[in-house]
């Protein structure tokens, strides 16, 4: 039988999935969530700069201040871009739509509380990781004055670090990936913890987890009674070579397989076509990394 019979069986037919949209402006990415929507997406996690991957917070601006030749990447620049995305995106498209924003950690705990209070007019669906996982404890300040939905997770891999969030509620999705958190079995215990205490769930699936991984999370999506939301991207052709069995999506919403198990079986044959390169990542990055981002003086903010 299916591994969602194995959990109880399913809550609801299909897990309702978000898309990352981006664009190198505004225009560009209104009309990428346009096109979204029109393929069936309801939810649009949102971002801005050079292939959507900076936030907006990159700037060509170089005086002598500026201390390397890295990428440069300003905080406040990214607070000021974000703010006008969302107002543009709102006045472009309404308030039929869901959108979201991940931040990525890289503002300090007080930009972030700020930014919190700052998106409240745009209601978001969630704001994704304001803070990293060494400043939780902020959360508390800014769920005191805050009503900006939170998600957070994916970077996670204790107990420590999501118990305490979810206990107290400061945050409002548990976005952890499930083989770093243990696997099936644990993240089932975090979904069933996050019911008790009204956090629902949107676990972590983005472009390099394997259809197998994403089994995994839909599977887990169709079981919780708490489910929020599920992140899923497309796959390539290569990945259904390889791959039978692969997750259905339709009309933005993604299917769990009815075969036995993950119901997903490994072509090695047609794998061994595809071997692995540093440069052949989801979103094709230098060296096969998330890029190089650094503040004037130098300071490293991604790699």
């Amino acid at each position: 039988m299916p591994v969602y019979q194995l959990l109880g069986g399913k809550c609801r037919e299909a897990a309702d999935l978000y898309t990352g949209v981006g664009g190198a402006d505004n225009a560009q990415l209104i009309e990428n969530i346009r096109k979204a929507k029109a393929a069936g997406y309801r939810h649009f996690r949102l971002n801005l700069g050079a292939g959507g991957g900076d936030g907006g917070g990159t700037t060509e601006a170089r005086g002598p201040e500026v201390l390397h030749s890295a990428p440069l990447w300003d905080r406040e620049s990214y607070l000021r871009n974000l703010l006008k995305m969302l107002e543009a995106v709102r006045t472009a498209l309404g308030d039929e739509i869901e959108i979201m924003h991940d931040v990525h950690e890289k503002i300090t705990p007080t930009q972030a509380l700020r930014l919190c209070k700052d998106v409240e007019r745009f209601r978001l669906f969630f704001l994704e990781d304001p803070l990293s996982p060494e400043d939780n404890a902020y959360y508390r300040i800014i769920r005191q004055q805050s009503t900006t939905p939170i998600a957070m997770g994916e970077l996670f891999n204790s107990p420590h670090e999501w118990t305490p969030l979810i206990t107290e509620r400061l945050i409002d999705y548990i976005r952890i990936h499930v083989s770093q958190a243990g696997g099936l079995t644990p993240a089932r215990k975090i979904a069933v913890l996050g019911e008790m205490h009204g956090v629902r769930t949107a676990w972590h699936g983005p472009g390099d987890v394997s259809p197998v991984g994403h089994c995994a999370n839909l599977t887990l999506s169709v079981c919780a009674y708490n489910f929020g939301i599920q992140e899923m991207a497309g796959f390539p052709e290569a990945s259904r070579e390889i791959f039978q069995g692969i997750p259905v999506v339709r009309n933005g919403y993604g299917y769990p397989n009815d075969a036995p198990g993950w119901g997903v079986e490994v072509d090695e044959r047609a794998a061994a076509k595809y071997p692995f390169r540093r440069d052949n990542t989801e979103r094709g990055r230098l060296n096969g990394g998330w890029g190089e981002l650094r503040l004037p003086d130098g300071t490293l903010i991604k790699q």
